[in-house]
């Protein structure tokens, strides 16, 4: 039996806070893999600034380096909205030995509520919430709450850095950031 975290989301693009917050996860639930979920067309947001397959490169090229760390084309086969009730049925019927856990941003623990079919996705599989220290973040869902170190980075401000033609490096691991550039996605001007 494996134990594998997963880390969904639209990594529009990936980067190193999505990195950071993978490793920490695995080392401090003694996970055997992390699992990197592209989504389709995710519920909450609007649609990604790029394509799917471009994301999935991206996140191809995020995860390269780690050996704990993998890409499932779940969401991304399955076209359509993605839900994670979905996700994880499909995954439980076809790894039905492993146990996974479900890793979540703490912005997202006080919404839960509002996930599609939460109540039956809360008995499949145990959320891990990634938390600030100092934070309290309450839910009435079964979270595991795993403290992190604080990393301000986020997919939409590295978008409207490369607008506003600004640096982007070590901000994203290297390979993304050279994806981005060979492949001029979001209007990266070198």
């Amino acid at each position: 039996m494996k134990r594998i975290g997963l880390l969904g989301g639209t990594f529009d693009p990936p980067h190193l806070g999505h990195m950071i917050i993978a490793e920490h996860i695995r080392e401090n639930l003694e996970l055997d893999e992390v699992w990197f979920i592209p989504s389709h067309l995710p519920p909450h947001k609007q649609e990604a600034a790029v394509s799917a397959e471009d994301r999935l490169q991206m996140v191809k090229k995020a995860t390269e380096g780690n050996p704990h760390f993998s890409v499932s084309e779940i969401e991304l086969n399955r076209e359509g909205k993605s839900y994670t009730i979905d996700t994880m049925k499909s995954l439980l019927k076809e790894y039905p030995s492993d146990e996974f856990c479900f890793i979540i941003g703490g912005d997202m623990v006080q919404y839960l509520d509002r996930w599609h079919k939460i109540e039956e996705l809360n008995e499949l599989v145990q959320f891990v919430g990634v938390g600030r220290e100092g934070i309290a973040l309450d839910s009435h869902f079964n979270v595991k709450m795993v403290e992190i170190p604080r990393i301000d980075i986020s997919s939409s401000m590295i978008r409207q850095r490369l607008t506003d033609k600004k640096s982007i490096r070590y901000l994203i691991p290297e390979g993304v950031f050279h994806f981005i550039k060979e492949n001029a996605l979001y209007e990266f001007k070198p």
